[in-house]
C-alpha cells in the first residue's frame, strides 16, 4: 500500500459524518485525498477540511474507484446499496449503520475490546451501535477479571443519536416553549412512526421501532451485538433504552452480576487501567460523569461504582460516553488506524 490513503465519507453532511471530518483533521491517519459523498440533495455543499473547501459529491456506483477506505455514515439503505460496490472497487468499508453488524462474516469491532476479530475481514467492517460501544467499554475490563452472568442496562440517550433532525427538533421545542408556543413533534421517537412526541422536558421510552417480544430494535441491538463482540451468548443481557432531552452524550446505568466477587475498589482499579476508560467517582465531592461535560471527549467515563446490596457478586455502575465520538466516528477512525497499523489491506487473498 501507499504511504498515504484516499478516504471517502458517505453521509458527510450528517452528524456522524461531520464529526468524523473534524476528527480526521487531527488524526495520524495519512490522507492523500478526502472525498465527501452524500445524497443528491446534499451534493454541491461545501465543507471545510484543513482550510480547504471540499465540495460534497453525490454518491454513485462510480464514487469509490481509487478509494482505499470508505466510511459509511449514512443509513442502512445506503450501506445496502453501495457498500459492496465500494469493496468491488477496491475500498475497505467501515460501516456505521446496523445493516451488516450481525452478518457472520462481517467483523463487529471495538478496537479496545476485540481487535483480533478484524484480522480476517472480507472488505466490510461494521461499527457497533453507539450504546453497545459505550456499555462494552465499561464491561470489558471487568469481564477480564471475572465472568459475567447477567447485565441489566438502562440507557439515557441524547437526541443527537437520532441525527440532525432530532437535534433541531429539541432546539425548536425549547424555543417554542420559551415563547409560549407549541411546536408539533415530527421526528421523535422515530421519524417513520405514526405518532411523534415532544422530547423537550420529556422522556421517551422508545429508541427505534418496536420488535420481537416488545423490545425495541435499539434494545435488541445492544443485546445481540454484545454477544457477537464478546464471542458468547452465555451472558444474560436485558434492558430498556430511553431518549432524553440532552443534546450530546449517552448515559447508561448498568447492573452487573458476576460469577465471583469484584468489590468497588477492584472495579475502580480495573477500569482505570483500561484504555479509553476514565473513572470519575468521588461521592464525597459529588463527582460523577455527566453528559454536559464530554462534548469533545473520546473517552468513556464511569462513576457511581457500588456493590449491589440485593444480590451477591454484583455491581451497579454509571457510564457516560459521547455517542458521536467514541460511539460512532472515533471508533470508526480507530478501526481505520488499526487497519493501517496492521496492514490489513488484504481481502479474500487479494492485496488491495
Amino acid at each position: 500500500m501507499n504511504d498515504k490513503y484516499t478516504i471517502a465519507i458517505v453521509g458527510a453532511t450528517g452528524a456522524v459524518g461531520r464529526t468524523l471530518i473534524k476528527l480526521l483533521e487531527k488524526s495520524s491517519l495519512p490522507i492523500q485525498e478526502l472525498i465527501l459523498l452524500a445524497s443528491s440533495r446534499s451534493a454541491g455543499r461545501k465543507i471545510d477540511f484543513l482550510g480547504n473547501q471540499l465540495v460534497v459529491e453525490e454518491t454513485t456506483d462510480e464514487s469509490f474507484y481509487g478509494v482505499d477506505i470508505a466510511f459509511f455514515c449514512a443509513g442502512g439503505n445506503v450501506s445496502k446499496m453501495y457498500a459492496h460496490k465500494a469493496v468491488e472497487s477496491g475500498a475497505i468499508v467501515i460501516d456505521n449503520s446496523s445493516y451488516f453488524r450481525l452478518e457472520e462474516d462481517v467483523p463487529l469491532i471495538i478496537p479496545e475490546v476485540n481487535p483480533n476479530a478484524l484480522n480476517n475481514h472480507k472488505g466490510i467492517i461494521a461499527n457497533p451501535n453507539c450504546s453497545t460501544i459505550i456499555m462494552l467499554m465499561a464491561l470489558k475490563p471487568l469481564l477480564n477479571a471475572a465472568n459475567i452472568k447477567r447485565v441489566i442496562f438502562s440507557t439515557y440517550q441524547a437526541v443527537s443519536g437520532g441525527g440532525n433532525q432530532a437535534i433541531s427538533e429539541l432546539e425548536g421545542q425549547i424555543r417554542s416553549y420559551i415563547e409560549g408556543e407549541n411546536k408539533e413533534a415530527k421526528v421523535l421517537p422515530v421519524a417513520s412512526a405514526d405518532k411523534h412526541y415532544q422530547i423537550a422536558f420529556n422522556l421517551l421510552p422508545q429508541v427505534d421501532v418496536f420488535d420481537e417480544g416488545y423490545y425495541t430494535k435499539e434494545e435488541w441491538k445492544m443485546i445481540k451485538e454484545s454477544h457477537k463482540i464478546l464471542g458468547t451468548k452465555e451472558i444474560g443481557i436485558t434492558g430498556t433504552c430511553v431518549r432524553v432531552p440532552v443534546f450530546w452524550c449517552h448515559a447508561e446505568s448498568l447492573n452487573i452480576e458476576f460469577e465471583s466477587k469484584i468489590n468497588r475498589e477492584k472495579a475502580i482499579e480495573l477500569l482505570e487501567d483500561f484504555p479509553g476508560v476514565k473513572v470519575l467517582d468521588k461521592p464525597e465531592e459529588q463527582l460523577y460523569p455527566m453528559p454536559l461535560d464530554f462534548y469533545n471527549d473520546d473517552n468513556v467515563y464511569v462513576g457511581r461504582i457500588r456493590e449491589d446490596n440485593s444480590l451477591p457478586n454484583s455491581l451497579n455502575i454509571w457510564v457516560v460516553g459521547n455517542q458521536l465520538r467514541k460511539g460512532a466516528a472515533t471508533n470508526a477512525l480507530q478501526i481505520a488506524e488499526l487497519i493501517v497499523k496492521k496492514n490489513l489491506f488484504v481481502m479474500d487473498g487479494i492485496n488491495n
